[in-house]
């Protein structure tokens, strides 16, 4: 039968299978953490739906034809909704702030992160298609677009889980901590 490891304090602990942080350093970093990756993906989906914005001022746009005018809709409304996903975090830090809801904010915002990343890969593809019809025909600008929206999902979805099902969810144990007693029946 397994004891519970009470350390020097004598007070029982679960076993440490990560950081020691509070809830409340633990949504602290988790939002920091999540900022840092929302400033790269939103600074590239504006700087996408910015140039898509002028598209429409260029002068050949008037020859896209009936598929081209709408896949160039479809394209800017896609780049609408992936810039105010992403930007989404910070409406709901300010209405959040001073709630004490930092968890429940940091949940939310990464769903929002989530669901704005899948919109700016349907972005990316979709000007894809669009500039290589043009440049290069609608077959081969078709092939190209499903490989690039394969390409994310794979990049952006299968190998990160891929990862997670190799590791089953969990980082390597942490280092021994020198202060606290060994479990029982464990040898060095």
């Amino acid at each position: 039968m397994a004891t519970t490891n009470t350390g020097r304090t004598g007070r029982a602990h679960a076993p440490r299978t990560g950081r020691r942080e509070s809830p409340d350093e633990r949504a602290d970093r988790r939002w920091t953490d999540l900022l840092q990756e929302v400033r790269v993906a939103q600074t590239g989906s504006q700087v996408l739906f910015g140039f898509l914005l002028s598209v429409v001022f260029m002068a050949r746009f008037p020859q896209l034809d009936g598929f081209g005018r709408g896949l160039y809709v479809v394209t800017v409304v896609l780049g609408a909704l992936a810039t105010g996903a992403l930007t989404a975090p910070v409406a709901y830090h300010r209405i959040f702030a001073g709630h004490r809801l930092k968890p429940q904010l940091v949940d939310a915002a990464a769903r929002l992160v989530a669901t704005g990343l899948i919109l700016l890969s349907l972005t990316i593809g979709s000007a894809l298609l669009l500039l290589l019809r043009v440049a290069a025909g609608s077959a081969v600008a078709a092939g190209i677009f499903g490989a690039v929206l394969l390409w994310f999902a794979f990049c952006w979805f299968l190998l990160p889980v891929r990862h997670l099902r190799r590791t089953d969810g969990h980082c390597a144990p942490p280092p021994a901590d020198p202060g606290a007693e060994d479990p029982p029946g464990h040898e060095p």
